[in-house]
């Protein structure tokens, strides 16, 4: 018996939200194979420095603009988190005074869906800084801690 299933009926996918995320780690870790194949101290051309340009500025406005776009689009259509729907959350400990729990506010799948936003720039963020600094240390080479040796095998020590 073959069953067929269809994954983009499951609750929680998009494919919207799914391929500009996956668009934009991809788009962003292009720039690892670009720099190992990239001469250290070749400077850029004019062109060259527009084209980076763009790009850069494309690949920001995927991650910081459509991205959590495509999520609170999904979050509010599809799963359907507003204001209305009340988290409570396993054995009602998130349950508010109000409502008889012992929580001390109320939380709703809105404010949720929220969070995941600011979790998305912070990886979106953490991610751009990660490749900066990745790009300008490429060339460097890390300090050796050897201590050059004698014929003898000793260790060579300048007196101070």
């Amino acid at each position: 018996m073959l069953l067929a299933i269809d994954i983009s009926t499951w609750p929680g996918v998009n494919q919207a939200f799914l391929f500009s995320f996956a668009l934009t780690l991809v788009l962003t870790l292009a720039a690892i194979p670009y720099g190992k194949r990239r001469p250290i101290g070749t400077p850029f051309t004019w062109g060259e420095s527009m084209l980076a340009a763009v790009y850069a500025s494309t690949v920001m406005f995927i991650a910081y603009g459509v991205v959590p776009d495509r999520w609170i689009q999904h979050a509010d259509k599809n799963l359907e988190w507003n204001k209305q729907k009340l988290l409570f959350g396993p054995f009602d400990i998130l349950k508010a005074k109000v409502y008889g729990g012992h929580f001390p506010f109320t939380v709703s799948y809105q404010e949720i869906r929220d969070i995941i936003v600011v979790v998305i720039h912070l990886i979106f963020f953490a991610l751009q800084i990660w490749i900066w600094i990745w790009w300008q240390n490429r060339g460097k080479k890390t300090a050796s801690t050897e201590l050059a040796t004698s014929t003898y095998g000793r260790p060579l020590v300048k007196k101070a």
